[in-house]
């Protein structure tokens, strides 16, 4: 249901307008001036209809205020002049008053249209210079045929969809693609890491709060849920999430309902949540640090990402689409991979999988002098045997990501530990601490 707001200071139009509005299916909220309508966020409505005269700040001022949410503006001054001017500051379209029921009906539903469309636009835009192309998950291995047959078959399911897999498998891209080809592609598509927010700011970046909510909010701000209103929310490491934002988000799973924090109502929203994690759910729920009901919730569908180690050639498919990219993007034509260098890629264990993959190709095409990347450009060691698999059944991603540590800590800071593993600081001094890893001083 699209959100309106109506900025007329006379209250009989006002009222008739928002009733003409709430009989054709709009969500509508009414303010008598500019100021009133700032206390309402302006960014909070797919579309905003202000009349030009208005006590105190006039109706056109609304349109720079409230960018990129368009603006129709109306007037019993009508004329050729003022409309012109209306549309030179930006408004998205005029209409004189008194105006025809039918006309302003359409025009509303032209606007509303428009502005779907410049959003897909924008998170088009935004996908381009990602890392990975949202439609072109490279791999023919039998379990990355796996993946892409299920991603067909859940994105046209309006359903929330765990994907599973440890850090660095392409969770996102794999939400990406399950948005672009659903119902809900026109729509937004909001990313979310739960384990980069703190704790104490979590609650209030997803739900939204209001003005004086707590210390520093200074204004009305929406949350990430309300702004995939109409799209897909993708929440990458959810097991992250503390105990009173799991129950925030089950409510919205539950309701399709979202309360801002400091609010005390509750607002309906149209949102489809794809959620992530490479932690053991099932264990937390046993260990309860996890809602077991919000994980069912969540696992309606379950989508598992195999790690690099697994996808056999797949690893030299992915290393050549790397090296193009990075070439194109560092201005480097001509520069190649080494047999040499192949063969190192597919001996290393990669526990930072395809991210892990992708900072290593781009730091040899920067540290690569000539037309040739070689294993000591990639930074990778050579020769050294894969560690030995796990038992069946008994394979830990803790065991991976304890081993990674300590074979690498001696060379490598913090932060470059952190970003072959896919993992923020934070996440690597809990995990640390949790496993009883010292850390390593830094000079």
């Amino acid at each position: 249901m699209s959100r309106l707001l109506i900025i007329e200071d006379e209250e009989v139009i006002r009222r008739q307008l928002a009733r003409l509005l709430a009989k054709h299916g709009y969500d509508t909220a009414e303010a008598g001036s500019v100021a009133e309508a700032e206390a309402l966020g302006l960014q909070d409505f797919d579309l905003i209809i202000a009349d030009v005269r208005l006590p105190g700040v006039l109706g056109t001022e609304v349109i720079e205020r409230a960018r990129p949410v368009p603006v129709l503006i109306m007037t019993s001054f009508a004329s050729i002049r003022s409309a012109v001017e209306c549309i030179q500051k930006g408004a998205a379209d005029y209409i004189a008053k008194p105006f025809d029921h039918d006309e302003m009906l359409l025009t509303i539903a032209r606007l509303l249209q428009g502005g779907l469309q410049s959003r897909q636009n924008a998170a088009l835009k935004k996908d381009v210079a990602r890392d990975f192309p949202v439609s072109g998950m490279v791999g023919d291995c039998a379990a990355m045929r796996a993946v892409s047959d299920r991603i067909q078959r859940v994105a046209g399911a309006d359903i929330t969809v765990l994907i599973r897999g440890e850090s660095g498998t392409g969770k996102e891209l794999a939400a990406r693609a399950i948005h672009e080809r659903s119902a809900r592609a026109a729509g937004p598509f909001i990313a979310v890491n739960c384990a980069a927010i703190p704790d104490s700011l979590i609650e209030a970046e997803l739900f939204g709060h209001e003005k004086g909510a707590f210390t520093g909010a200074t204004q009305r701000k929406q949350g990430l849920v309300e702004a995939a209103h109409g799209g897909t929310l993708f929440m990458d490491e959810v097991g992250e999430l503390a105990p009173a934002v799991q129950a925030r988000l089950l409510r919205v799973l539950q309701e399709g309902e979202v309360r801002m924090v400091g609010s005390t109502a509750s607002r309906k929203v149209d949102v489809r949540v794809l959620a992530a994690t490479h932690r053991d759910l099932e264990q937390m729920v046993r260990e309860r640090t996890f809602r077991e009901d919000l994980y069912y919730r969540l696992k309606v569908m379950e989508l598992m990402l195999p790690p690099l180690r697994e996808r056999g050639d797949d690893v030299e498919r992915l290393a050549r689409h790397l090296l193009e990219r990075a070439a194109q993007k560092l201005n480097r034509g001509g520069i190649r991979l080494s047999q040499r260098a192949l063969a190192a890629i597919r001996a290393h264990h990669w526990p930072g999988n395809v991210r892990e993959l992708g900072n290593a190709v781009e730091r040899a095409v920067i540290l690569c002098d000539g037309p040739t990347i070689e294993p000591e450009h990639l930074a990778i060691p050579v020769g050294a045997a894969p560690p030995p698999p796990a038992a069946a059944g008994q394979t830990s991603l803790e065991d991976y990501f304890r081993q990674f540590v300590l074979q690498n800590q001696d060379r490598m800071t913090e932060s470059d530990l952190a970003k072959a593993l896919g993992i923020s600081r934070k996440t690597l001094w809990e995990r640390r601490s949790r496993m009883n890893l010292p850390r390593r001083r830094e000079p």
